[in-house]
């Protein structure tokens, strides 16, 4: 069992008015719609998107993955055309729409509408539409998922949990970050999903994984980026300060483009208008 051979599959949800799956809720399907697809909301969502969650993908030392984006088919016709334009150049992305649904089942669907008919388990991660992941993370996954063959074969799934890395928040002076190890962040976390397992990795609540299946946590190397913004779900629900962070100077700009391939310069250029 090489996991050279497994399939990569990581998911996106872009403003996908699902029931159930977000921290604030809606009294209706069109309340919420209308919440996602407010024209502010959108336009930061597409700048993240674009300098944060894309760049990384396109620069990837292993370029073997699916890059599963998800959207409503009542996303607005500007917004999935500006959406396809950001994807022309990633050939590993795929574009499903769906109406509102349960959440996890919904996922579910979605993740094994791209499945290969294979023996071996798929390595499935997930990513908000403001996080990215290094440059070297589909290399480093495949690499772990070697290191823990014989864990892989005795259970159903398996999480591969890369805990370090940045909050950053982007703006018009650049990007402003603060390094952090947690366990369990959506970022860079992955599951090792066996090839007849009907869930995956929406299936289960991240931050209670460890409850669900062995968990492998692996430290020392900055492997992702999660996005701070005025319309984080997790911050909507209460009184919640921003992160304090500090803008990247020249060396940290240069570290960012070649961790992660973010281009502090684009950023800055995005978040002037």
């Amino acid at each position: 069992m090489n996991s050279r051979n497994m399939q990569v599959i990581g998911l996106c949800r872009f403003s996908y008015p699902a029931i159930g799956g977000f921290q604030v809720e809606h009294a209706s399907v069109p309340e919420r719609e209308a919440y996602l697809y407010t024209p502010e909301r959108m336009e930061e969502r597409f700048r993240t998107f674009e300098s944060f969650t894309l760049p990384p993908l396109r620069a990837q030392t292993d370029p073997d993955f699916t890059f599963l984006v998800i959207i409503g088919k009542s996303l607005p016709d500007p917004y999935r055309q500006r959406l396809e334009a950001l994807l022309a150049d990633v050939p590993q992305a795929v574009i499903q729409e769906h109406e509102p649904g349960r959440h996890r089942d919904v996922m579910k669907a979605a993740i094994n509408a791209v499945r290969e008919s294979s023996d071996l388990p798929s390595l499935q991660f997930r990513m908000d539409d403001d996080d990215a992941v290094s440059v070297n993370f589909i290399e480093r996954l495949r690499e772990a998922a070697n290191d823990i063959r014989p864990l892989i074969r005795r259970n159903r799934f398996v999480g591969i949990d890369f805990n370090q890395g940045f909050v950053a928040r982007p703006g018009a002076d650049g990007v402003g970050v603060r390094a952090v190890v947690e366990t369990l962040w959506t970022p860079a976390l992955a599951v090792a999903v066996k090839p007849r397992a009907s869930r995956g990795v929406m299936n289960f609540s991240h931050a209670k994984l460890c409850r669900s299946m062995p968990v492998l946590s692996l430290t020392g190397e900055y492997m992702f980026v999660r996005g701070h913004n005025e319309y984080n779900d997790s911050r909507q629900t209460r009184d919640l300060k921003p992160p304090r962070v500090s803008l990247l100077d020249k060396g940290g700009e240069a570290y960012f483009k070649e961790a992660f391939n973010i281009d502090a310069a684009r950023v800055r250029a995005l978040y002037a208008t």
